[in-house]
């Protein structure tokens, strides 16, 4: 459902929102670029997914690995800072940020400083096991943190049984009673994913989720032109990191066909 918030936020209905993967970061394994050019190219993919018809864009450190748990340094939050706030200036698309792993808090620092709109969060409600191993909730700490900083016009979409994770802790917690949790810690919105990067969601639990939820929902994996079409009645926005690259792998540069794929399979929905 959506929210007079989400709707400023995104005005244009099941908007697609087109994923920077940035590379590797400083004090990251896989490390090799001065942040200079890790923003140039970063500012070069923002100009292909607004020139192709995306609504909006969310940089990702994802060439990060291993991730670190909760928390980065600060030379990753400073590099971010500087290549989003050159992706703030060449697109006036709404701008979001994730820092893996959980590092959310880091994560509004930098949408503060880069005038970003939104952030993505994983484990804001209910622990997790992930690869980078016990992931707590932090809703409590994130939201404080987000009234002390003076973000709250910051939205924040928060990953519910997030992709890449064990959630034996949780089994007896519903996908609907995860999300009602998050409504009532005040969430902005709740994503939902597949399995794996890349991995469609379950149809099904999407629209039991849509049916239910009083937030906006989110797609945030698997989302291709062909499947676009199966579940677009049942969210409200989608984020996208693999199909529009080239070849169709998140680690390669944007693919202004497969984009205009995808934006062609949302017209066609919206008629």
């Amino acid at each position: 459902m959506n929210t007079p918030k989400f709707v400023e936020l995104f005005p244009e209905t099941k908007s697609l929102i087109g994923m920077i993967h940035v590379h590797a970061l400083p004090g990251a394994p896989g490390h090799k670029l001065p942040v200079r050019e890790i923003a140039a190219q970063a500012v070069r993919e923002a100009k292909i997914l607004t020139e192709n018809g995306m609504q909006a864009i969310m940089l990702e450190n994802m060439h990060d690995t291993p991730y670190l748990n909760r928390h980065v340094g600060p030379e990753i939050t400073a590099a971010l800072t500087r290549i989003a706030a050159d992706v703030r200036q060449a697109t006036a698309l709404p701008l979001g940020l994730q820092i893996l792993a959980g590092a959310n808090q880091e994560a509004l620092a930098v949408a503060q400083a880069a005038e970003m709109q939104f952030i993505r969060a994983e484990g804001f409600v209910f622990g997790h096991m992930a690869d980078e191993g016990l992931l707590q909730s932090d809703a409590g700490e994130l939201l404080r943190y987000r009234k002390q900083i003076g973000a709250d016009h910051i939205q924040i979409f928060t990953d519910i049984k997030k992709k890449h994770s064990s959630h034996a802790m949780t089994a007896d917690v519903s996908l609907e009673d995860t999300v009602e949790a998050a409504e009532f810690f005040r969430s902005d919105g709740v994503i939902i994913t597949g399995t794996h990067t890349g991995k469609p969601v379950n149809r099904n639990e999407l629209s039991t989720v849509y049916s239910t939820a009083a937030l906006p929902v989110l797609v945030g994996s698997g989302v291709t032109p062909e499947g676009l079409a199966e579940i677009a009645a049942h969210a409200d926005a989608f984020i996208v990191g693999s199909f529009f690259k080239l070849e169709g792998n998140w680690k390669n540069d944007p693919d202004p066909e497969r984009i205009g794929a995808l934006v062609q399979a949302r017209k066609t929905y919206l008629g």
